[in-house]
């Protein structure tokens, strides 16, 4: 099973609602984290909602890990990579 395979589609979101993704280091491929981000509408494209995470605005769309909760997002780090400890 590929890590693509459990993505969320983004429907069903709202402007301030808080979610949970795997972000992956653009520096270190092979190193990921769980991070929250919030859901805001996307300032570039008026009626679009976007992910807000690292001061950074990101496109919510299927090709990102998105979790309701963080134990969620836990249990799927685990299942790809292992004991986050």
């Amino acid at each position: 099973m590929d890590i693509y395979d459990s993505l969320q589609q983004p429907q069903g979101y709202q402007a301030g609602d808080v979610v949970y993704v795997m972000y992956r280091n653009p520096h270190t491929y092979n190193v990921a984290n769980i991070q929250e981000a919030a859901v805001v509408n996307d300032p570039d494209q008026p009626g679009q909602l976007a992910l807000f995470l690292y001061e950074t605005y990101y496109p919510l769309d299927s090709d990102i890990a998105i979790y309701q909760s963080e134990a969620e997002a836990e249990q799927a780090y685990a299942t790809y990579f292992g004991s986050a400890e």
